[in-house]
């Protein structure tokens, strides 16, 4: 997590409550043992040496929802999320449930810290955290640890909204039903004209949400949410549109709820990518085509091992998830990957997937080369690049074909790949 003098977006999901009202409200459920926090966790999931480890009751971001949990839900679209930089989860001390989340996860971009005794609290020591390595003017985003339906698009569109608000901005939702209010005289009819549900996530300028937060504590005033201490300071955050899905879950019907609009959510089109790359030849004995070295009268020119099959099908998978090309995640200008075995890009790649909640399908590969041929090597190929991906090499495919010896490559100068990937849920 070291930042540069880009302003940056950092995430930060309160996760230390216990759930209350969900837990008071649920009927009795045998809860499997969970695994205890040790006292170090992986540097993608530390937590303070003294976090103990007493069991909880499951707390609701905790709760099962389709093959995952409540967290793991929430986390996905900000862990997918290129402009995120980091996500930082604040829990309970005795959490016991982390890990095995944080395990699954298996994001670089995810982080743990310790939360407080109210949800003001666990923000605050968010941010404490984030300070060691944010700049103070970066933006911090804020999202519910069970608010499991939040939908790429609409982040998308709350850091969009960044690009001309100073105050910050917060996803809201506009009121669609009759509003009425209980008083000692009776009922009464609001008018909901300009009536929003605030959702999250909120996302502010760093400084100001921690001042912000801290003038309210200092005043004994208890906020809702994050844009409410801002408010209280003269803020004026933007309100973006977003889904009325984005639904919290505050009860054990939530969950029904929320298991219906996530099978919506899947029930999608398809994502698909397709990636190209190509590589002059230089001197050398041998080029590297899928984490293979195949014996050629010259080698290639390129600043890591110059894998073209490895890089096209990084870039296919990438455009899939929205996140980019690999130019952006291994810059040829960066030390650290000259001679890279580019095999190590795949496997963060392939994280990527994990991470956004989708699986590769397959992914289709060709070779564009008069020589070498790779008939002979096509069978260890595709073997590499379903380990890497974890999928079986029923879903990789992969052929070659020539220029008829026009152009570049039909001279011998070069080779190329193209790669195209389906990815689905």
């Amino acid at each position: 997590m070291t930042p540069s003098r880009e302003r940056r977006v950092w995430a930060i999901v309160p996760a230390a409550g216990r759930g209350a009202r969900f837990e008071s409200s649920r009927p009795a459920l045998p809860v499997p043992a969970p695994s205890p926090v040790p006292a170090t966790l992986p540097a993608h999931a530390t937590l303070p040496a003294h976090a103990t480890t007493r069991t909880l009751s499951q707390p609701k971001q905790y709760a099962a929802l389709r093959g995952a949990t409540v967290i793991e839900w929430s986390l996905r679209a900000l862990l997918a999320e290129p402009r995120i930089h980091a996500v930082v989860v604040a829990l309970a001390p005795d959490d016991s449930h982390w890990v095995s989340v944080a395990s699954r996860l298996k994001s670089a971009k995810l982080h743990a810290t310790l939360g407080g005794a109210t949800r003001q609290d666990t923000v605050l020591e968010g941010l404490k955290f984030l300070a060691a390595h944010a700049d103070p003017h970066d933006w911090v985003l804020v999202h519910d640890a069970a608010r499991p339906c939040l939908s790429a698009a609409d982040l998308g569109r709350l850091l969009d909204a960044l690009q001309t608000q100073e105050s910050g901005a917060v996803l809201a939702a506009p009121l669609v039903d009759t509003i009425k209010r209980e008083t000692s005289a009776g009922v009464a009819t609001v008018d909901r004209e300009g009536l929003w549900r605030a959702l999250t996530p909120q996302v502010f300028v760093l400084d100001e949400l921690r001042a912000a937060l801290r003038e309210a504590a200092g005043a004994g005033v208890t906020v809702t949410d994050e844009a409410q201490a801002i408010e209280r300071r003269g803020g004026r955050p933007a309100l973006v549109a977003g889904s009325a899905f984005n639904v919290k879950v505050t009860r054990p019907e939530d969950l029904i709820s929320a298991e219906n609009i996530l099978k919506t959510m899947e029930e999608t089109p398809m994502r698909v990518g397709q990636g190209f790359d190509v590589h002059g030849f230089g001197e050398g004995d041998h080029v590297v085509l899928a984490g293979v070295r195949i014996a050629h009268v010259r080698g290639v020119v390129a600043h890591s091992d110059g894998d073209v099959v490895i890089h096209a099908l990084c870039d296919a998978i990438l455009g899939a998830l929205g996140e980019g090309d690999i130019g952006q995640h291994f810059p040829d200008t960066d030390a650290r990957y000259r001679g890279a075995d580019s095999r190590t890009f795949l496997k963060v790649v392939a994280e990527k997937i994990a991470a956004a909640g989708v699986k590769l399908m397959n992914a289709d590969v060709t070779v564009v080369a008069e020589a070498p041929r790779i008939g002979a090597h096509r069978a260890a190929m595709a073997r590499n690049l379903a380990e890497d991906l974890g999928v079986s090499v029923q879903q990789i495919n992969i052929k070659a074909t020539t220029t008829e010896r026009l152009g570049f490559i039909g001279r011998g100068d070069g080779l190329a790949a193209f790669a195209s990937v389906l990815l689905g849920v």
